[in-house]
């Protein structure tokens, strides 16, 4: 599968996908292709799937969200307009004004073309790793040929994305990708019922009772 080359050859570039594509070409792939066993409407409907998902890649690397001033959980995700802001799906709450907003997505630039591009790129790499969708539109390919395709595919994808995502960082947090919300970690959380911490000098304080208590060593 290609889930399981994909992790270790090409890294952290499959941050470039939404999980969700992903995901619906794996679970779709052997299904639709018939495990490789392709007839000519299987061959359509798996040819559908990868353009769907690849479709779907592209268009998802020009997603955003922004998070509301006063509400942390309030998040709205979208499109980036081409002149900055989301523009939400019908149905959806529309984001407030800017000044009510935390982050404002910025404008579309050349960067987000050029991670649309990758994003692409690396699906295509997920679809050649893919035995079912292989099988289906070419002939059976020698063991030889297969281990070829799963030692210098990943390796060229993922060095061209190493050389272009450093001159081109993303900036968005769009549909489908992995948050980047740092969490509290356990040392951060205090436990139920545990006093909180204050500055200056511990101080312990001392019942009453025991104050006018004389201890006498014998």
């Amino acid at each position: 599968m290609a889930a399981a080359a994909l992790p270790a050859a090409l890294g952290d570039v499959i941050k470039l996908l939404p999980t969700g594509s992903v995901f619906l070409f794996q679970f779709f792939s052997p299904i639709l292709s018939n495990h490789g066993q392709c007839h000519s409407y299987n061959k359509y409907l798996t040819a559908f799937l990868v353009g769907c998902c690849g479709l779907s890649c592209f268009f998802s690397t020009f997603t955003d969200s922004c998070v509301d001033v006063h509400d942390e959980n309030k998040i709205y995700y979208g499109f980036v307009k081409p002149k900055g802001g989301l523009w939400t799906l019908p149905g959806t709450e529309r984001p407030p004004a800017p000044e009510q907003l935390k982050r404002v997505p910025e404008k579309i630039g050349f960067a987000d073309f050029v991670h649309a591009i990758l994003a692409v790129i690396v699906f295509g790499a997920v679809v050649l790793l893919d035995t079912n969708t292989v099988k289906c539109f070419y002939p059976p390919a020698t063991e030889s040929t297969q281990k070829t395709m799963l030692s210098v595919v990943p390796a060229v994808v993922g060095a061209v994305c190493s050389m272009l995502i450093p001159l081109y960082p993303g900036k968005r947090r769009g549909i489908g990708y992995r948050s980047t919300k740092k969490s509290k970690s356990n040392s951060e959380i205090p436990l139920t019922g545990e006093p909180k911490h204050r500055k200056g000098k511990a101080h312990t304080k001392v019942p009453e009772s025991w104050k006018h208590t004389n201890i006498r060593n014998d």
